[in-house]
């Protein structure tokens, strides 16, 4: 006897059969059909330039901004800072700053549960990893000039952390 799957079976659907289906966040998929855009019209392209200016300028002037607000800091304490083609970390007063490419986080010191860092047994890549109270964590990677800028990112890293990180040592020193 012969069985005949008939069209009624549906083919799993889901991180089952796709590792990378995330719902809500990915697109439809292949078998499904895809509501089509309307087609672009030359009076929406004046108005897609517009937007992409304004979208333009807005980003300026964050950066002025945030340069602004980094000029205003009292340069008084230790500040590290190590960056490379796409990587940079800046640690001072204001707390720690990581960037690579377009994307950038910020962590105050209240913020912070630890800072780690650490060499590539081979090659020049630095790791400075931040750590918070809640168990994430935000590894950075940036690739030194020579292997002998390794000690000198370190105690410069280390002169920020003593002068403004409070690990919690001092509230716990009678127990």
């Amino acid at each position: 006897m012969e069985q005949r799957i008939g069209p009624s079976i549906q083919p799993l659907q889901g991180a089952a059969a796709d590792p990378a289906f995330v719902p809500g966040i990915t697109g439809p998929r292949p078998d499904e059909p895809e509501e089509s855009a309307p087609a672009p019209t030359p009076e929406s392209e004046p108005e897609k330039a517009v937007a992409e200016e304004e979208t333009a300028v807005a980003v300026a002037e964050t950066a002025e901004e945030a340069v602004a607000e980094a000029e205003e800091l009292p340069a008084d304490g230790p500040v590290f800072e190590a960056a490379d083609r796409r990587a940079r970390i800046v640690a001072d007063a204001r707390g720690v700053r990581l960037s690579l490419d377009e994307e950038a986080c910020e962590f105050r010191w209240d913020e912070i549960g630890a800072v780690e860092t650490e060499t590539a047994r081979f090659g020049r890549r630095f790791t400075v990893t931040v750590h918070t109270p809640d168990r994430r964590w935000y590894p950075i990677e940036i690739e030194a000039p020579a292997r002998a800028r390794f000690k000198e990112w370190e105690s410069q890293l280390d002169a920020v952390l003593d002068a403004y990180f409070e690990d919690g040592e001092s509230a716990g020193e009678d127990a």
